[in-house]
């Protein structure tokens, strides 16, 4: 990694979803997600990476795919900034070497408080202005495998290659 980070933070929905919802007809809700966006999750744990999902949405779809990634989830979350500054602060996290992804005007406040704001190349107008960088990818297309290897230059195959070597030693 090129930048010294604490924490990577990503919005949940248009970051980790395209940004739209199936509503089925009995009111459950779904959502797509990228499998590739799951094996860099997988690579951000074994680099010891701290991350965190902070989502204004309150829908159950949000941890249960929290759950599956095995990433700490924050939802239902109005004041995303007050939520990272009192989570970066609980944690000994500076927000200067925190990185947030996000798409939205909701991600606004947040991504002015942190070290670095990265967009999403579908992210509203003003978010993308303010982005320290815009991913190439739309939210939902692979953000967070654009992210690690594109933005912080994490080789993959490095990261993979640790862990098959960590498992022959074990």
């Amino acid at each position: 990694m090129n930048i010294a980070i604490d924490l990577l933070v990503f919005d949940f929905d248009g970051v980790l979803t395209d940004n739209r919802v199936w509503v089925m007809e009995n009111g459950l809700e779904a959502v797509a997600c990228h499998r590739g966006d799951g094996l860099g999750f997988d690579m951000l744990r074994k680099l010891g990476v701290p991350v965190l999902i902070l989502s204004t949405e309150s829908n159950p779809v949000v941890r249960a795919r929290a759950g599956k990634l095995r990433v700490p989830v924050t939802q239902g979350v109005g004041d995303k900034a007050g939520q990272l500054r009192a989570y970066c602060q609980e944690r000994g996290y500076a927000l200067s070497r925190v990185l947030y992804v996000g798409n939205d005007l909701n991600d606004y406040e947040v991504m002015k408080l942190v070290g670095y704001a990265v967009a999403v190349a579908d992210a509203h107008p003003l978010i993308r202005d303010m982005a320290w960088r815009v991913t190439r990818c739309r939210g939902g297309d692979g953000v967070v495998r654009e992210l690690l290897e594109e933005i912080l230059a994490i080789d993959p195959l490095a990261v993979l290659k640790l862990s098959s070597t960590e498992a022959a030693s074990s």
